[in-house]
């Protein structure tokens, strides 16, 4: 065992930093040595927020940004990455496999970052790819030829059409506008992710592994028609009973002592992620939507959630709604989602926070803002059925009414929860014993421990 010793590195982004660091706690409490690479700038933020920092060694690259520059353009931090990090990586192995602390033989990395996949084997290290989004995201990445070919887009990704399709009739309906890679930014942004994710599956089939953060019970289609695909999810640190790493911020657990002087199934909890930005007016709507449910809330309003420098309420809000309205700037989401206060959860449908609303069986009200967020919709909508989507006006606000009248469907038909309590049984005995994700976790693990130094 002496001989393995994997290094992680994630996209740059909380959303794919959190399920890698579970992963590397999976392999570390298993006799895996692992050196977690983040960029120079998220290293920060998370080893100010981690108290575990002995179980794997944490070190950084730069990612060729200045500190100062704007990370939420997935554009140019794409490019950025792309022209910077490859070099820095492989210095990295080379000055590891200079000590006599074991060499590298193994890497592990998301599959938004392909181009570590070849500086791996230019160095003749074994290769896995960590799929963080749900795996029909990556089946629609690894079908692109054919949906060119079908004329639904072009050569550069960009939609021809915006006609419902399906890649199977099994799999959730999208539309081709909301493509993970034609819905974030403007037409060359569309273009420099669609020819990043061109990459991303050249070099999935470089990887000797595809683990993908999801199971066989949520995704039963995708894994039959990708069986290259493996499912060891989900990957929640409230599976194993411990504190969950990766955080940009410092979670406020005081919410926590809230719910618990709230009633059973009666708290609607709402966030957005770390990426979702609202104009002032559609985040007044959400506020007065929240208000007129007339129910206690939980809602987390980060920095940087609107256009805004600051975040500005309705004139007299915080007074109206006094103790039935709790906002934090950011929450412990796997335990609040698991507190039995809890109702409903408005989400923009990011894989992390569907895969924790599915894993405690809590209905979803959707909201999703970009990339994969609207493939996980379908999924809640149309094929778990465990929640309800927004519609919007003319004017693409979702109004404070339309708010109201969905929480409302959400909380008072009982076949909501009925069916996220359902989804929640089948997800929990995917990563029980015997379970198919438990059982290939063990195989990847097992097959680590197999590899021999270079």
């Amino acid at each position: 065992m002496e001989n393995t010793h994997v290094i992680a590195i994630p996209y740059p982004a909380q959303g794919h930093v959190i399920p890698l660091m579970e992963l590397g706690q999976h392999l570390a409490k298993n006799g895996v040595k692992v050196t977690f690479i983040n960029t120079d700038y998220n290293h920060k933020l998370v080893t100010n927020t981690w108290s575990e920092k002995g179980l794997m060694q944490m070190v950084s690259i730069p990612d060729g940004l200045e500190p100062w520059e704007d990370r939420s353009d997935v554009g140019k931090l794409a490019q950025s990455i792309v022209q910077t990090m490859p070099a820095k990586l492989e210095e990295l192995i080379n000055r590891i496999n200079e000590e006599n602390d074991g060499k590298v033989t193994c890497l592990l990395a998301d599959s938004c970052m392909a181009w570590a996949i070849h500086v791996a084997q230019k160095m003749g290290i074994r290769r896995a790819s960590f799929w963080s989004a749900s795996a029909a995201t990556f089946a629609s990445a690894l079908s692109f030829q054919k949906l060119i070919d079908d004329e639904i887009i072009n050569k550069s990704g960009v939609p021809l059409n915006d006609d419902m399709i399906q890649l199977s009739p099994s799999m959730p309906p999208i539309k081709p506008s909301n493509l993970s890679w034609a819905c974030i930014g403007d037409l060359d942004t569309t273009k420099i992710i669609f020819d990043v994710t061109v990459q991303i599956v050249k070099a999935a089939s470089l990887s000797e592994w595809i683990l993908c953060n999801s199971s066989d019970h949520l995704e039963s289609a995708a894994f039959s028609h990708f069986p290259q695909l493996t499912p060891i999810g989900p990957l929640l640190a409230s599976n194993r009973l411990a504190e969950q790493a990766g955080h940009f911020w410092q979670e406020d657990s005081t919410c926590l002592t809230w719910l618990d002087h709230q009633e059973p199934c009666s708290v609607i909890y709402i966030a957005f992620g770390s990426y979702t930005i609202f104009d002032q007016t559609q985040f007044e709507e959400l506020a007065l939507g929240l208000e007129l449910t007339n129910k206690p809330f939980l809602w987390v309003v980060r920095q940087g959630i609107t256009k805004e420098t600051t975040v500005t309420y309705p004139e007299g809000y915080m007074d109206r709604i006094q103790s039935r309205g709790r906002i934090v700037s950011w929450a412990p989401q796997q335990k609040v989602l698991a507190h039995p206060s809890v109702a409903c959860f408005m989400s923009h449908c990011g894989w992390n926070s569907t895969l924790e609303g599915a894993n405690n069986g809590v209905p979803f009200i959707c909201w999703p803002y970009f990339a994969d967020q609207f493939h996980n919709q379908s999924y809640i909508c149309d094929i778990w059925k465990n929640g309800v989507g927004y519609d919007k006006n003319k004017e693409g606000i979702v109004t404070r009414e339309e708010i109201k009248s969905k929480a409302n469907q959400v909380l008072s038909n009982g076949t909501y929860k009925e069916n996220a309590l359902a989804l929640k049984e089948k997800v929990m005995s995917d990563i029980s014993k015997g379970g198919s994700s438990k059982k290939n976790l063990s195989d990847f693990i097992k097959w680590i421990h197999e590899i021999k130094g270079f």
